[in-house]
């Protein structure tokens, strides 16, 4: 269940520690706290943050295609291309054993997950890679990062692209996803 709140506080008694939350809709804390069974729970708090919208994700992957077509490449390498340019990575020691299968799995969330190899750690036995993500987990402000990347590059190449207009239309659209 998932309940969206924008303020807590915390308190203390005889019976414990209590969190407390001020809830955007009162009738499903209600029915939660209703329902609950006398076991252990477990809740996840994190920051809500903004989804990017489909029309700018499909966008993405039409200038993608669109590239790729007057590249004589495909899709997916433009789109990998873009995220190794403009995507969001992380800089990870990771043991030289350890490499392959660390590299299968992170590439097995999606053509958008490539690692990089970028040279030996200072932790001796590992090795220094680059790990990007792939789209699907960007905020807001991260896709528009990659979309504007896509876009200037497609507008390199004079493939028509989106107006300012349009394109703040779909920005703006990403919450609502």
């Amino acid at each position: 269940m998932e309940i969206r709140f924008d303020r807590a506080k915390w308190m203390q008694d005889s019976e414990g520690a209590w969190l407390s939350l001020r809830v955007q809709d009162w009738g499903a804390a209600k029915n939660f706290a209703a329902s609950m069974k006398d076991s252990p729970y477990i809740a996840r708090l994190s920051q809500k943050r903004e989804h990017r919208s489909l029309d700018a994700n499909a966008y993405l992957w039409v200038l993608c295609q669109k590239i790729a077509e007057a590249a004589g490449t495909t899709k997916d390498e433009v789109y990998l291309d873009a995220v190794r340019h403009a995507g969001q990575f992380e800089y990870l020691p990771i043991r030289a054993d350890a490499l392959e299968a660390f590299k299968r799995r992170w590439n097995g969330r999606g053509i958008g997950w490539p690692v990089e190899i970028v040279d030996d750690s200072k932790l001796p036995g590992y090795k220094k890679v680059i790990a990007y993500y792939g789209s699907s987990v960007y905020d807001t402000r991260e896709m528009s990062v990659l979309l504007d990347y896509v876009v200037n590059t497609a507008k390199d190449m004079e493939i028509e692209t989106a107006t300012p207009d349009e394109l703040a239309r779909m920005m703006a659209g990403w919450d609502s996803a």
